[in-house]
C-alpha cells in the first residue's frame, strides 16, 4: 500500500494542472497497451488515470492560500495558464444603421433615457414608454383647442392617426435596416440564391437554410454561360465538369381519353394545317409566272392538306371544288382552295 502511494505521488510530479480552468493532464501517458487488452481492464484503466488527475487537482487546491468565508474556506483561483478555442467564431460587428452613421458624423452622442418620469396628472412616478406611461393620450380627457385646428376634426382620432403613421414609418426603417444589413458581404442580386437569402422579417421561418448541391450547380452554370461567347470559349478549372444542358419538358396527349379530348387533338391538326399552308395562300396564283418547283410544291401542299382535312377532321373544313386546270409546255397545275 505504501509503494503504491509512493508510486502514485510521484506520478503526479508529472502532471500539468491548471487550476484557471481546474484541468490536470499526463503529457506522457498513453492507452497502447491497454487498448489491447479487454474492455474492463481499458474501463478500470481510465477510471485509475481520472482518479489520480482528480487527486493532482484537489492537492493543487489545497495547496492555495485560503479566506474564511460565510460558508466556509474561499480560494481564489490563478489566471488560466492555457488558451482553450472558442466554439463558436468570434461575433461579427453588425453594420451600422443609418440614424447610426448620421450621428456618427454629426457628432451626436446618445444618451441614456430614465426609465421612470414624473407624472403630473396622478402625482406618480410612471414609466416613460409601454404600458402606463406618462403622458399617454389615452388617460388626456380633455384636448385644448388650437386656432391651427380645422373645424370638425376629432383631435383624438387625429393623434391615433399620427401614432399609427409613426409606427409605420419606424417598421419601415426596421426592415430598410435589416435589408441594407442583408446586402453586407452577400452575392449580387442576378447570382444570389433564394436558399440562402437571408431573413428580413426575422422570423424562424426565415432562416436561412444551407445550400443544396444542385442550388450551387445552378449559380456555377450561370456564372460560367454569363460571357459573350456563353462559356464555349472560356478557360475550363482543373477538374471542372462540363455544364450540362437543361432539358425541356414536352407536353403529351394523354393516353386514356377524357374530356376535352376532342378539342386537343383538332388544335393539334390546325396547327400542322396552318404550318403546311402559306400565309399568302388566299391571295391569286399567278400561273404563267410560276416555276416548275412552286407548281409542284403547291400542287403537293394543296394534295397533301386535301388528304389531313379529310382523313383527320372529317366535316370540320369546307372543301370547295373551285380547281383550274391549265397546261403550260406540259405541265399540269391544279389549284383547290380550302376555306
Amino acid at each position: 500500500m505504501a509503494a503504491e502511494e509512493a508510486a502514485a505521488s510521484a506520478a503526479a510530479t508529472n502532471f500539468e494542472v491548471d487550476l484557471g480552468h481546474l484541468l490536470a493532464y499526463d503529457p506522457s501517458h498513453h492507452l497502447a497497451a491497454a487498448a489491447a487488452s479487454s474492455r474492463a481492464e481499458l474501463r478500470d484503466e481510465c477510471l485509475r488515470k481520472a482518479t489520480e488527475l482528480a487527486q493532482a487537482v484537489a492537492d493543487a487546491l489545497f495547496s492555495l492560500p485560503a479566506t474564511e468565508g460565510r460558508d466556509g474556506p474561499v480560494v481564489r483561483l490563478p489566471p488560466p495558464a492555457n488558451r482553450l478555442p472558442r466554439e463558436k467564431h468570434l461575433p461579427r460587428p453588425k453594420p451600422p444603421t443609418k440614424w447610426e452613421q448620421f450621428a456618427k458624423s454629426k457628432g451626436i452622442i446618445k444618451h441614456k433615457k430614465n426609465k421612470r418620469a414624473w407624472d403630473e396628472q396622478t402625482n406618480s412616478w410612471k414609466r416613460t414608454y409601454g404600458y402606463d406611461r406618462v403622458n399617454d393620450d389615452r388617460d388626456v380627457p380633455i384636448i385644448e383647442a388650437k386656432l391651427t385646428d380645422e373645424p370638425g376634426v376629432d383631435p383624438f382620432a387625429q393623434r391615433r392617426e399620427e401614432k399609427k403613421g409613426r409606427v409605420d414609418k419606424q417598421e419601415k426603417n426596421r426592415l430598410g435596416n435589416l435589408k441594407n444589413a442583408a446586402k453586407v458581404g452577400a452575392l449580387p442580386s442576378h447570382i444570389q440564391l433564394a436558399a440562402t437569402s437571408v431573413p428580413i422579417t426575422g422570423t424562424k421561418a426565415d432562416l436561412p437554410r444551407k445550400a443544396k448541391k444542385e442550388d450551387l450547380e445552378n449559380v456555377a452554370g450561370m456564372a460560367s454561360a454569363a460571357t459573350a461567347s456563353g462559356g464555349k470559349f472560356d478557360k475550363k478549372l482543373p477538374g471542372e465538369k462540363p455544364l450540362k444542358k437543361a432539358g425541356k419538358n414536352r407536353k403529351f396527349l394523354p393516353v386514356v381519353e377524357g374530356k376535352g379530348m376532342g378539342n386537343l387533338e383538332k388544335q393539334q391538326n390546325d396547327k400542322i394545317l396552318n404550318s403546311l399552308l402559306a400565309k399568302n395562300f388566299e391571295e391569286p396564283l399567278d400561273v404563267s409566272k410560276a416555276s416548275l418547283h412552286d407548281s409542284v410544291y403547291v400542287t403537293f401542299s394543296i394534295c397533301l392538306a386535301q388528304h389531313l382535312t379529310a382523313a383527320l377532321i372529317p366535316g370540320n373544313h369546307d372543301v370547295q371544288g373551285e380547281e383550274g386546270q391549265q397546261e403550260e409546255e406540259g405541265q399540269t397545275i391544279i389549284i383547290i382552295r380550302i376555306k
